[in-house]
C-alpha cells in the first residue's frame, strides 16, 4: 500500500466539499455527521475487542477522515481549521504532562491522573469560572450508560471515594441484589422502586468490573456477541429440522443452547 500524507487527506476532503465535489459530501453538517461518528467509534471498539488488526486500521482511518471532515466544515464556517485542532491538542497534551515536558515528577499512573485532574481544575479557574468545579465534569451524560458509570466512578476514585477493592464491591453488589429482590416482592405501588434498584445494580456491576481491571461495556459487548452466536445456532439447527423457534418448545431450544455452548465455548472456559 502506498504512503499517503496527512496533507493529501486534507486535500481529498477539500475536493469532496469543493465546487466539483460530491453532492452528498457537500450537504453534510456537524449534526448529520454526529451519528456516523458514533457508529465509527463503535466499529473501532468492536475491532479492538475482536483483535481484528486489519479492521482496526480501517476504522481508525474512518475516524481520522471524520476529524478532517468536521474541520473542513468548520473552516467553511469561519470557526476553526484542522491546524487549529492539531495545535490545540498538542498544546493541551504538553501542558497536562509536566512530568514529561516540564520539571514535575510522577512515579505512577495514579500520580499522573491526580495531577491531570488538578491541572484541569486550574484551567477552569483561569477561564474565569465562578461555580465550584466538580471532578465529575468532563464525563458526558450522553455516553452509553455503562461507560458513563465507569468514568464517573473512576473520577471519584481519583480523590479516594471508592470501594477500595473488588471484594468490597462484590459485597455491595450482594446488597443491591437483596434490595432488588425485596422490591420485586413488594406491593405494586412500591414496584416503582424497581427501576432505581436495577440502576443501582448495574452501576455496581460496572464498578466491580472496573476494580477487577475490566471494562464493563467491553464485557457486555462480548456477552452480546456470544448470545448472538448461540441463538443463531439454535435458529440454524431448527431450520435444518424444518422448524422455527416459534414452533419449538423452550426445552428444545435450551437443549440446542447447551449444544451451542459445547461447540462454541473454548475448553479453557
Amino acid at each position: 500500500m502506498k504512503t499517503v500524507s496527512f496533507e493529501a487527506l486534507v486535500e481529498l476532503v477539500e475536493k469532496l466539499r469543493g465546487p466539483e465535489g460530491c453532492p452528498w459530501d457537500k450537504e453534510q453538517t456537524y449534526e448529520t455527521l454526529a451519528p456516523m461518528t458514533l457508529e465509527e467509534a463503535y466499529e473501532l471498539l468492536e475491532a479492538i475487542e475482536t483483535r481484528n488488526v486489519e479492521q482496526m486500521k480501517a476504522e481508525l482511518g474512518d475516524l481520522i477522515f471524520q476529524v478532517v471532515f468536521y474541520a473542513k466544515i468548520a473552516k467553511e464556517r469561519g470557526e476553526f481549521t484542522i491546524e487549529d485542532v492539531i495545535a490545540h491538542v498538542h498544546e493541551k497534551m504538553t501542558r497536562r504532562h509536566p512530568h514529561v515536558f516540564g520539571n514535575a515528577t510522577a512515579q505512577t499512573s495514579e500520580d499522573v491522573l491526580r495531577r491531570w485532574e488538578a491541572i484541569k481544575l486550574q484551567e477552569k479557574a483561569q477561564r474565569g469560572a465562578t461555580e465550584l468545579p466538580s471532578i465529575l465534569e468532563g464525563v458526558s451524560s450522553r455516553l452509553p450508560a455503562l461507560i458513563e458509570a465507569t468514568q464517573l466512578a473512576e473520577r471519584a476514585a481519583r480523590v479516594g471515594f471508592d470501594w477500595g477493592d473488588a471484594a468490597s464491591a462484590l459485597e455491595k453488589l450482594d446488597e443491591e441484589v437483596a434490595e432488588l429482590t425485596h422490591a420485586m416482592t413488594a406491593t405494586p405501588e412500591a414496584r416503582e422502586r424497581l427501576k432505581e434498584e436495577i440502576g443501582d445494580l448495574l452501576f455496581m456491576v460496572a464498578n466491580l468490573a472496573r476494580l477487577l481491571g475490566l471494562d464493563a461495556e467491553t464485557a457486555l459487548k462480548a456477552a452480546n456477541r456470544k448470545f448472538r452466536e448461540r441463538f443463531r445456532y439454535i435458529e440454524r439447527e431448527l431450520q435444518r429440522q424444518g422448524r422455527s423457534p416459534q414452533e419449538s418448545t423452550l426445552e428444545e431450544m435450551e437443549r440446542l443452547w447447551q449444544e451451542a455452548k459445547r461447540k462454541t465455548v473454548p475448553p479453557a472456559e
